[in-house]
């Protein structure tokens, strides 16, 4: 089993905007008031592009796939919530909280990546948990220690127990399970997204401690990271804001590990946080303002990735 790897997925916006729909329980998601849709769908792309081109750069292989003006799907730029790609074969399949997000979903993704030599053995749906009103939103829902075994879980309005727990016992994953808050308007919150306050790497685990308020869960947490011999480097919950947690480590070129995030979430760390992440791994960021402040999300959901065997 390996933790990261090489192929990543993404998907080229074309109608990006703040989504109304997802912002009832994301507050990251902010409003431009002074740029006109064109121009932030125009600066969303620009960004995009430096950040594959960059990727690519590092020796990545990125496949992307360009999304379409129909149906209107303003959130398609973070392709992990709704897919994820196993190395047994197997794809999972997700339901989303927003309406408009079901629409991402997309059969021409499997073919892309079989196209390119992918092998597919097995399609897992659960996007039928819509119809109760419950959802799992793939890697933005669940941070996977796929060599562990491990799935961590920080329930949400988008991220369901039981359904979780499914999952879990479909990919045989042991579930870790907690609740993460975060700080709106002077009340604690549940934080829409694990993979927001919290990125496992190969060797290291970035992660918000101060998100899980219950002192016992955290204990937890912290115990099955230890346990796994992941060294724990702590972010702050300013830190979380500015998208420091939403990292994914990946394989560059001669299996070169880097770690990829925001220029924003670098511009937060501490020259401390960045020599222990450096000691691990090179660091790989990029500014994609527009795609944080509107979108609400960040370089981590932006990737998918590719753990397909290939044929």
């Amino acid at each position: 089993m390996q933790q990261i790897t090489n192929t990543i997925l993404m998907v080229r916006p074309v109608a990006f905007r703040m989504n109304e729909q997802t912002a009832v329980n994301n507050y990251y998601q902010e409003t431009i008031d002074d740029l006109q849709p064109k121009t932030i769908q125009q600066k969303a792309q620009e960004e995009f592009d430096a950040y594959v081109e960059k990727l690519r750069g590092i020796g990545v292989n990125v496949v992307v796939i360009q999304d379409e003006q129909e149906p209107d799907t303003p959130d398609s730029i973070f392709p992990n919530n709704w897919i994820s790609f196993h190395q047994s074969g197997n794809v999972g399949i997700y339901p989303m909280f927003a309406e408009n997000r079901r629409l991402e979903r997309r059969e021409d993704a499997l073919e892309v990546l079989e196209a390119q030599g992918f092998h597919i053995e097995n399609v897992v749906d659960y996007t039928s948990a819509e119809e109760e009103g419950v959802f799992l939103e793939g890697t933005g829902s669940m941070v996977l220690d796929r060599v562990n075994r491990k799935a961590y879980c920080a329930l949400s309005p988008r991220a369901d127990e039981d359904l979780f727990i499914e999952f879990c016992e479909d990919f045989e994953y042991s579930p870790v399970i907690f609740t993460a808050y975060q700080t709106v308007e002077g009340e604690r919150l549940p934080i829409y997204h694990t993979n927001v306050m919290m990125c496992l790497a190969e060797t290291f685990a970035v992660i918000c401690l101060d998100c899980i308020d219950d002192k016992k869960e955290r204990k937890i947490v912290e115990k099955h990271l230890k346990e796994d011999g992941k060294e724990i480097i702590r972010i702050t919950e300013k830190q979380v804001e500015n998208f420091a947690g939403n990292m994914l480590q990946v394989l560059g070129a001669n299996d070169e590990p880097y770690l990829v995030m925001s220029q924003s979430a670098y511009d937060s760390l501490t020259k401390e946080q960045i020599s222990r992440i450096e000691k691990h791994c090179k660091i790989l960021s990029s500014s994609i303002e527009t795609i944080e402040t509107c979108g609400g999300g960040s370089a981590r959901c932006m990737m998918a990735e590719v753990f397909l065997p290939k044929k």
